[in-house]
């Protein structure tokens, strides 16, 4: 087996700083954090720094909670963290103005760590948590420090920018659908997009955007309950748009977003389709599941799972896309998803996560997959400005 490259995590580089230690024994600290907040050793950030002399004050949350227990779009109370007996912020409750913190919740604190396990991908809310978190620490006055961790899919960047009057909590930013950053490279992102903001940034050493999750040995730890693996991350850019849909996009399985399907569906035609396409990087698997839980739950669905045999070429966003518009041209009791998504009824869900409604209408008017996936090509100056966010640390180790 290939050694794997040896990389530190912010955290880990944190930790290893007597001087900033000091720094932040001397202060009121608050955390950011939820399961994917380990040292090399899976170590949670809570305990390495209690450990280290700085007991954290107040433990915010991000949607699925500080641990990590709650499923996708579900409201998380303020709490107290059954581990360490820490208060609790939930940054992600059953209202919109939920999702920064406010100044009565920074009240007292003097910095806070940010430390989240981000997954490349435009849809991933984590981002947008630290963004609003970020930024509203700076209006109070409160000092923040990044602490970066490795885009578990590498460089590569797929898709167009969100259009004006598609942001939503799964595209706040002009970023493409896979837009090869680090999480701290989405907030410079961010500053450069008007976002007032300020945090000193712990970068990641030894890595390098061109290495994958497992070509590293930084932790890998599930940053959410449909997010188990490094295969789901890879297709999860091009197979979220399924919850646009009605189609099952395998939540309720143990291969989210890899399995896919409905009731409704024959495998043998979506993959005959699928397959006519010519998809680069991937084979599909006729298949046949139960989602235990959400859409289709207890009920037998035909479909097909993804399998990535070339992650180099597999195209995601091009992948997720066929799929919904194969599914559209022939099955009847095809629809698009009409409940609000991410605190939006008014745009909707599959057209936010597109970021414009352009691919909708296009599937709906009948066009060619040739004519759809026109547009999801990555415009020039979109490709720029993801290029000028970028640390130049990850581009040599």
């Amino acid at each position: 087996m290939p050694t794997r490259r040896a990389v530190s995590t912010g955290l880990d580089r944190l930790l290893a700083d007597q001087g900033a230690l000091k720094h932040l024994a001397a202060r009121r600290v608050g955390l950011l954090a939820n399961p994917t907040s380990v040292t090399r050793g899976f170590v949670h950030a809570v305990d390495a720094l209690i450990a280290a002399g700085v007991r954290p004050d107040r433990l915010f949350g991000p949607e699925h909670g500080v641990r990590g227990e709650a499923q996708d779009m579900i409201a998380v109370a303020q709490d107290v963290d059954p581990i360490s007996g820490i208060s609790t912020v939930s940054l992600y409750g059953a209202a919109v103005e939920s999702l920064a913190p406010t100044p009565d919740q920074l009240d007292g604190l003097d910095l806070l760590l940010i430390d989240l396990q981000d997954v490349g991908s435009r849809y991933y809310t984590y981002v947008y948590t630290a963004m609003l978190t970020a930024e509203a620490c700076t209006r109070a006055g409160v000092e923040v420090w990044v602490l970066d961790r490795p885009n578990p899919i590498a460089a590569a960047v797929e898709g167009p920018a969100v259009d004006v009057g598609f942001e939503s909590f799964v595209g706040m930013l002009p970023l493409p659908n896979r837009h090869g950053l680090t999480l701290a490279e989405v907030l410079r992102f961010a500053s450069r997009h008007g976002r007032a903001l300020d945090a000193r940034i712990w970068e990641c050493d030894g890595w390098t955007r061109t290495l994958w999750a497992d070509d590293h040995d930084a932790p890998w730890v599930i940053p959410s309950p449909n997010m188990p693996t490094l295969d789901t991350a890879v297709v999860y850019p091009g197979m979220c748009l399924l919850e646009g849909t009605n189609l099952s996009e395998g939540r309720g399985t143990t291969r989210p977003f890899e399995l896919f399907g409905a009731p409704y569906v024959d495998a043998r035609r979506l993959a005959a389709a699928l397959d006519a396409l010519n998809l680069p990087g991937v084979a599909l698997r006729l298949a046949s599941f139960e989602p235990t839980f959400q859409k289709w739950g207890r009920q037998r669905c035909g479909g097909l799972q993804l399998h990535v045999t070339d992650r180099e070429a597999f195209l995601p966003l091009v992948t997720g896309a066929a799929v919904v518009w194969a599914a559209h041209a022939l099955f009847p009791e095809f629809e698009w998803r009409a409940e609000a998504y991410e605190f939006v009824d008014s745009v909707p869900a599959i057209d936010l996560l597109f970021g414009s409604a352009r691919p909708r209408q296009c599937i709906e008017s009948g066009g060619s997959f040739a004519d759809l996936r026109a547009l999801l090509e990555t415009p020039a100056t979109t490709a720029d400005e993801v290029a000028a966010a970028r640390l130049p640390a990850y581009d040599h180790g």
